[in-house]
């Protein structure tokens, strides 16, 4: 099957903020990001803040420009397009839902004018049309016809979100990325918006992205997950295998940290913070936390490695055996008392 999105080599780099214009330092906020997603499927993609999520999301739907490397929409490179066709062709077929609601909405706008922007500006429908678009819209996402005189800052949380999902589908969209979508709600209404996101994935046929620091959310989510580290991609796996059949060190240690509840371990630790995006180190960027970390990690950065499973591959030196328990790798990873 063609991918509906496709990355090719794909790096963005920032200049930082503050010094002078000759000393600013560089954001590497992505390197080398290879990723294909398939009509209809959907990809999660996890990894500690500051890691590239957010940046690979916007790259993906045309908001973020890579310094260098192609995004192919379609099959057709995407900034080779006139910026016009550009606007209308990703605009039209990609929605992208933020995480937090409140600001993501116009406050001085009601939900009804929300929902029929995107119609106004892609010109689609008669007047009639699109105000019967909104109508379906609003039920689509289960909010009252009664909302829609209503302002954002009269809704809830999760109403708001509701209205940012109806928003991202105006357009019945091929790819909807969704950023962090529950992270800004009460945890109670989070189940709500997530079953929500799988019912439309299902109905409609949507191609997924869903980005989250939850990573067991994201296993539930998702049919393959993404590892990211530093800008980069280090891991690709199948969601079913991806909590105790991943071979990248780090993917295992982040879902070490949320354990299941009836067989609760401790998670495996990581030495120190995350390395600074200005200055990333040398080799593999995860050799400064890792404790299989060796001269050869600091030298060289890995290839993508193939496991033996379709469609898991891995950027490591020394990845973790298939069958190792993730609780002995928490015995591994423990410092070593001295003699």
């Amino acid at each position: 099957m063609n991918a509906l999105v496709e990355l090719s080599d794909a790096h963005v780099v920032y200049r930082a903020r503050g010094g002078g214009v000759f000393t600013r330092d560089r954001v590497y906020a992505l390197t080398g990001a290879d990723l294909a997603v398939a009509p209809g499927e959907t990809v999660g993609v996890v990894g500690e803040s500051g890691c590239g999520k957010s940046t690979l999301a916007k790259v993906l739907v045309g908001v973020v420009r890579p310094t260098s490397g192609t995004v192919y929409f379609k099959g057709r490179d995407l900034w080779s397009l006139p910026a016009a066709e550009r606007r209308a062709t990703v605009g039209a077929s990609t929605g992208m839902v933020f995480q937090d609601p409140s600001t993501a909405l116009n406050r001085r706008l009601p939900v009804r004018q929300i929902l029929r922007d995107p119609l106004d500006v892609h010109d689609r429908g008669s007047r009639a049309g699109r105000a019967e678009r909104v109508r379906e819209l609003m039920a689509l996402v289960g909010l009252p016809r009664a909302l829609g005189d209503a302002l954002p800052g009269q809704l809830s949380g999760g109403q708001r979100q509701r209205v940012a999902i109806a928003r991202a589908l105006a357009l019945d969209p091929d790819l909807v990325i969704a950023d962090e979508p529950t992270s800004a709600l009460d945890v109670s209404v989070r189940a709500q918006i997530l079953n929500l996101l799988l019912d439309l994935r299902e109905r409609l046929g949507l191609a997924l992205v869903f980005v989250s620091h939850d990573i067991q959310t994201v296993r539930r989510m998702s049919d393959r997950v993404i590892t990211m580290y530093l800008g980069r991609i280090v891991e690709e796996t199948p969601a079913d295998r991806v909590t105790d059949r991943a071979r990248h060190p780090y993917t295992r240690a982040l879902f070490s940290a949320t354990p299941g509840l009836l067989d609760p371990i401790d998670p495996i630790p990581l030495a120190g913070p995350v390395p600074s995006a200005t200055r990333p180190p040398s080799g593999c960027p995860f050799r400064t936390r890792c404790w299989k970390a060796d001269d050869r990690c600091a030298s060289v950065m890995p290839d993508f490695s193939a496991a033996s499973h379709p469609g898991h591959r891995y950027r490591c030196h020394h990845p973790v055996e298939e069958e190792q328990s993730t609780r002995d790798l928490v015995r591994q990873s423990l410092p070593r008392e001295p003699p």
